[in-house]
């Protein structure tokens, strides 16, 4: 058993809910705030402690790259990676895909017709092979980002967002969703009949969603992200 101090428990528990929620774990930046440290530097030392005693991995140079090791598996995350590779198992970078990881096979869905399911074959640009325990949940497919509204949760142009198809969300997740002829991947909040669809750029405006009137479908749901390279 790893002995924690009660701060620290309180970090990792906070890591396990950011991800069970919201399928990617917090930045400093969210941790020092939900813990009201002044500082991000604070959460930094404490995230350094968890890793020397083993709790989690860290990858260095990215907001978002924690790796849960006290679970039942172990969790890999990218995000903000300058040298675009994902982060894989102790400490390494692995491509995408990697001929030693070929355990799942996803469909990449490229510019999705507008009325036509996301999973039809025309949208389907091809296929990756790739380790399971690289996302939260079992994604179902892996859909390619385009455009930077979502640039602070880590999610760039270009990037290849893990989604597991789902009929229902909660506030603060990131979904995958069809507004019309539209797909769109945004932060989920709801209230009464309003659905506020978020973006992660002060340079987007949020997406006001009146169910009552507006056509809005849940597409799925965000459990991890892929940056490939060259």
């Amino acid at each position: 058993m790893i002995k924690l101090t009660a701060r620290q428990e309180q970090i990792l528990n906070l890591i396990k809910d950011a991800i069970e929620n919201t399928g990617f774990p917090p930045t400093r930046a969210e941790i020092a705030r939900e813990l009201g440290f002044k500082s991000a530097n604070a959460a930094e030392e404490h995230l350094q402690a968890l890793a020397r005693k083993g709790a989690i991995d860290i990858a260095p140079g990215t907001s978002r790259g924690i790796r849960l090791r006290s679970m039942g598996r172990e969790h890999h995350y990218t995000d903000g990676n300058p040298s675009g590779k994902a982060f894989g198992g102790h400490g390494t970078q692995l491509a995408l895909p990697h001929p030693a990881l070929m355990q799942l096979s996803l469909p990449l869905v490229g510019r999705v017709a507008a009325g036509s399911p996301i999973l039809a074959q025309e949208h389907i640009d091809q296929t990756y092979q790739v380790d399971p325990a690289l996302f939260s949940a079992k994604p179902d497919y892996l859909l390619k980002v385009r455009g930077l509204s979502m640039r602070d949760a880590g999610i760039l142009d270009g990037d290849l967002l893990a989604v597991k198809r789902a009929d229902h969300c909660k506030n603060g997740q990131i979904i995958v969703a069809r507004l019309g002829d539209d797909v769109t991947v945004k932060r989920y909040r709801k209230t009464g009949a309003i659905i506020e669809l978020l973006p992660e750029n002060p340079d987007f405006k949020t997406i006001r969603v009146d169910t009552s009137e507006d056509e809005f479908a849940l597409e799925g749901l965000a459990v991890g992200l892929l940056r490939s390279w060259a």
